[in-house]
């Protein structure tokens, strides 16, 4: 029998991580919509989409077109 040796020794993926968070951050805010599906702007809005394009040099501004 093979047990994994004990002191940290586990591998951390931290996309991974970020992943798992933003899926429970979705998670929380529909279980808040009381039923209804989250538009594409609220799930934008979780996400925090619009921070991040605005932290990416020539990337379009929230609102432009």
């Amino acid at each position: 029998m093979h047990v994994a040796p004990v002191g940290g020794t586990a591998v951390q993926d931290h996309v991974a991580l970020a992943e798992i968070e933003l899926c429970g951050e979705l998670i929380i805010a529909a279980s808040a919509a009381g039923g209804d599906r989250l538009s594409l702007e609220s799930i934008d809005q979780v996400l925090k989409v619009a921070e991040e394009r605005e932290d990416v040099p020539g990337a379009p501004r929230s609102g432009a077109q």
